[in-house]
């Protein structure tokens, strides 16, 4: 899907304020870790992740995730009655019903006129949310739209803790559940609009996806318990990956006579692993990649956005950097995309 009037008109995130380090998790089922003669060090060493992102106890995904996007409609200066979409793609709800969309909808104040849902699709609903808004947009039903996401990892993590602690936890419960222990926390939120309305905006050209659904089974979660066949999602998910860089590559023109001409590289980050394995099975050059993993961990959908964003805050975008957004979802489901800044 190609777009030719949608751009960014406005990014912004928030980071959770208390920073949990991967020593502090471990030390918690320290006990466990022994018993299975397993090193303390296990977590950070085997997923790179040195730390993660905490919110205060009981603070609701709508919460934060109204936070961004209120950063986000003041950075742009557009009146928000004309927002004419807000979609939620976090996997982090308040609630199974209402909506979250809908609690952001009436926190932010936005218009009666503006449709309100949740999307979800794992790791990758951020891009699947764009996608959707995009779509709106260049039809002409709407202006502008809002994608916001807000993830927490205390509530399923302070879970998985307490079972992990139990004395009857076998290496393969540990195994299984380990992924759970590498999830983040962080808001973000993004506003497109028509081009013509967003004169400094940053163009999004369009999105590529492939499915690889005979995986569906690889990782299965719940509010409190998620399981995880970690390697086996690791080679599937790369070779999704590969599979749908081939046509991104021939769609957007990514390499040119044998050279790269994207930027910048915006992965969604799932450990150290997972990073350096993605880029070498794709060929891309790590210093194109901002690690966000190492003192974060994985954030979810948000990851993508919050990557992009910090990329931007940090000098590494220059106006007309051709950037990738790529994403995979448990699923398993692949999105790429590209902005031009």
């Amino acid at each position: 899907m190609q777009y030719q009037n949608v751009s960014i008109l406005s990014l912004a995130h928030i980071d959770a304020p208390h920073r949990i380090s991967s020593s502090e998790l471990s030390r918690q089922f320290a006990q466990t870790l022994e018993r299975l003669g397993m090193r303390l060090e296990v977590l950070e060493y085997a997923s790179g992740i040195e730390a993660r992102r905490y919110w205060d106890k009981d603070v609701q995904p709508s919460a934060v995730a109204a936070l961004a996007a209120e950063k986000a409609l003041r950075d742009s200066g557009i009146d928000r009655s004309r927002v004419g979409i807000i979609v939620n793609t976090s996997v982090c709800r308040d609630y199974i019903e209402p909506s979250t969309a809908c609690l952001v909808h009436e926190r932010l104040g936005l218009s009666t006129e503006c449709l309100n849902f949740d999307l979800g699709n794992a790791c990758l609903g951020f891009l699947s949310g764009m996608q959707v808004v995009s779509n709106m947009i260049e039809r002409g039903q709407i202006d502008y739209g809002l994608i916001v996401d807000g993830e927490s990892a205390r509530f399923v993590q302070e879970a998985t803790i307490a079972r992990l602690q139990r004395p009857e936890t076998t290496v393969q419960e540990f195994t299984e559940q380990f992924a759970t222990l590498t999830l983040g926390s962080g808001s973000v939120a993004m506003l497109l609009a028509r081009t013509d309305l967003a004169p400094d905006g940053h163009r999004f050209t369009g999105v590529v996806n492939r499915a690889a659904t005979q995986h569906s089974g690889l990782c299965r979660g719940q509010i409190d318990h998620m399981v995880t066949d970690a390697k086996a999602l690791l080679v599937a998910g790369i070779d999704l990956a590969a599979q749908t860089f081939d046509h991104a590559k021939a769609d957007f023109g990514w390499i040119k006579d044998g050279v790269d001409q994207v930027d910048e590289y915006v992965l969604h980050q799932v450990s150290g692993t997972h990073t350096a394995s993605l880029c070498q099975a794709l060929g891309l050059d790590s210093k194109k990649v901002l690690a966000i993993y190492p003192e974060f961990g994985n954030i979810g959908p948000a990851s993508v956005p919050i990557a992009l964003s910090k990329a931007a805050e940090g000098g590494r975008l220059q106006k007309g950097s051709r950037v990738a957004l790529m994403g995979i979802g448990s699923g398993l489901n692949c999105s790429m995309a590209e902005v031009i800044w």
